[in-house]
């Protein structure tokens, strides 16, 4: 057995304004506010003595990794995302951004905004677009039949409405 691993697939790259605004401010937020104060409390530690025996030094360096391993990670995805912040010229067809209601073969109706990937789990009924799910509906008018095959066999469902917005009731 081989130890190889495919590379993961790459994660799209389109965000909302409102995502795009919280990665940002997670950012700066950890530039500009937490790695300062680390950096203090690691520098107060070391000047204590010791480091091999200094719980707050070793915790500090530690944090600062983390931190700096974020701060490289949310600069990277910026740098790639493409802002959707205009209504498609369809408003009928469900695309990245939508609101979507859709309902079941049993007549239960759920609502699910379509967002990146980076932002899905910022709020309730947000989906990535990644999901199978998103990539089903992606592109459908409204009052489409879409199919989806899951681990429980195949499921049914009716878009009910398509609605484009920051935000929903």
């Amino acid at each position: 057995m081989s130890r190889y691993r495919p590379p993961p697939t790459p994660a799209s790259k389109y965000i909302t304004p409102e995502g795009a605004a919280r990665m940002k401010a997670e950012l700066d937020a950890l530039w500009r506010v937490e790695r300062p104060q680390v950096t203090a409390a690691v520098s107060a530690a070391a000047a204590q003595g010791d480091r091999s025996e200094n719980a707050d030094y070793t915790y500090g360096k530690k944090r600062l990794r983390e931190i700096d391993s974020r701060v490289r990670h949310l600069r990277r995805r910026l740098d790639g995302m493409t802002v959707v912040d205009q209504a498609p010229s369809d408003p009928n067809r469900v695309f990245f951004g939508a609101w979507v209601s859709i309902e079941d073969e049993q007549g239960t109706e759920r609502r699910y905004r379509i967002v990146g990937p980076d932002e899905f789990d910022t709020a309730p009924g947000y989906i990535s677009m990644d999901a199978p799910l998103a990539r089903a509906l992606l592109g459908k008018p409204l009052d489409t039949e879409v199919r989806l095959e899951t681990p429980e066999g195949p499921r049914l469902y009716v878009i009910v409405d398509v609605a484009y917005g920051p935000v929903t009731d």
